[in-house]
């Protein structure tokens, strides 16, 4: 069994925090496939929603890793437990019960704060477990998680607990999936969550200095700072596609549940592919990877994604191209074993500006949806989405790879 773990590069110390996580993240995939056509019948602007909230997890996702080299991974993974139940609480109990607009922007942003600190300050602990010549692997198997519970399972729940169970039912689930989850991730998992790459901890007065002094990493690295907006621009399809691509296709014959199952398939695809490319980075080289397989990847497939029910409106083949992005989406799952390579210390900031860059994504996307939707229209979008895509893979050469020669 301890072959198994070597080969597939899973942390095998660090299982049940893998589980956590995925259970965790379903919690918080329950509404993505409906809600922003939910909110949007009620007379609200979804892009607005989802903005603020993209607004929150952007700020706390650049703070979870530097949090964590501050506070330790576990306090700061429980606290952003207790942030989204809060968030999740305020907004299914109030917010939804009453359709106040107000009240589900302020609480969803407080959801907005919590995952990332959960989530993403594990990402933290397994780059301080976890060699360099597998920290790919390892990586991978964390999208693998993170994606699997987000973008298959929890959507799938989503969908069927929406469909039987109504709104305010599948909201408070999300809740028992956290609750569920941090147990997994805080108390099953027993592996130990210092740093094992430096001598000893830093006194308390040394923590708190490093906290400002992990800020200030943008400046003192620039190829990091590329590195974070290049995570930018990863994902930030994928929640634009949240926000627009279902009232797209909605317009093209296909049914809620059509939309929700072909969004829960083609993830399925990007979790296999999240373990695939972070062995393929491994093999042949990050920056290489990212480049050919993300970037310019995605810059063709995020299009025919986009045009495939122009093309050819059948189920199926909407399906196959919404696979393809799927699968050039991962292909950036190197980007997380690359960047904190490029410091010698300060590698929980270095994460940081990752996480910054994946939570600025989900406010980026909503956002480009809300400037362009009315001057260019969705065919604009998709052609701006596009052409981020290419501008990450000129990025990339000025990032560079110290393993590759």
């Amino acid at each position: 069994m301890s072959d198994f773990f070597k080969r597939a590069g899973l942390p095998k110390g660090l299982l049940w925090g893998f589980v956590g996580v995925l259970i965790f993240m379903m919690g918080d995939g329950v509404e993505q496939t409906w809600l922003s056509k939910y909110i949007t019948d009620h007379g609200f602007n979804s892009a607005d929603l989802f903005a603020v909230y993209g607004v929150t997890v952007a700020i706390s996702s650049w703070l979870s890793g530097v949090i964590a080299e501050t506070f330790g991974v576990k306090r700061t993974m429980l606290a952003g437990f207790i942030m989204y139940a809060l968030g999740v609480a305020g907004f299914a109990g109030i917010g939804m019960s009453q359709m106040n607009f107000p009240v589900l922007m302020a609480t969803y942003a407080v959801k907005g704060l919590g995952y990332p600190l959960f989530a993403y300050t594990f990402m933290v602990w397994i780059t301080y477990r976890v060699e360099q010549d597998t920290l790919s692997s390892a990586q991978g198997w964390f999208w693998f998680v993170f994606t699997g519970g987000l973008n298959v399972l929890g959507a799938y729940w989503g969908i069927f607990a929406y469909t039987h169970l109504g709104v305010q039912a599948t909201l408070w689930s999300a809740i028992v999936f956290a609750v569920v989850g941090a147990v997994f991730a805080l108390w099953v998992n027993r592996s130990p969550s210092d740093n094992k790459f430096v001598s000893a901890d830093e006194p308390r007065g040394g923590r708190i200095k490093a906290l400002f002094k992990g800020l200030s990493i943008l400046g003192r690295e620039p190829k990091v700072l590329l590195g974070g907006i290049v995570r930018i621009i990863n994902t930030t399809s994928q929640f634009a596609f949240i926000v627009f691509l279902p009232l797209y296709m909605f317009e093209y014959g296909l049914s809620e549940t059509q939309w929700a199952s072909i969004w829960a398939i083609i993830f399925l695809f990007n979790i296999i592919f999240n373990l695939v490319f972070g062995i393929v980075g491994d093999k042949i080289g990050w920056n290489r990877t990212i480049t050919w397989f993300g970037c310019i990847g995605c810059a063709v497939s995020v299009l025919l994604f986009y045009y495939s029910p122009q093309i050819l409106n059948q189920y199926w083949f909407i399906l196959l191209c919404g696979s393809l992005w799927c699968i050039c989406l991962a292909g950036f799952v190197p980007l997380s074993a690359l960047v904190p390579s490029l410091v010698e210390s300060d590698k929980g900031a270095a994460v940081s500006v990752l996480n910054l860059g994946a939570g600025a994504s989900a406010f980026v996307g909503p956002l480009l949806v809300r400037a362009l939707s009315k001057s260019v229209g969705y065919d604009g979008i998709a052609w701006t989405l596009a052409g981020l895509y290419l501008v990450s893979a000129l990025l990339m050469r000025f990032i560079g790879d110290r393993r590759e020669k």
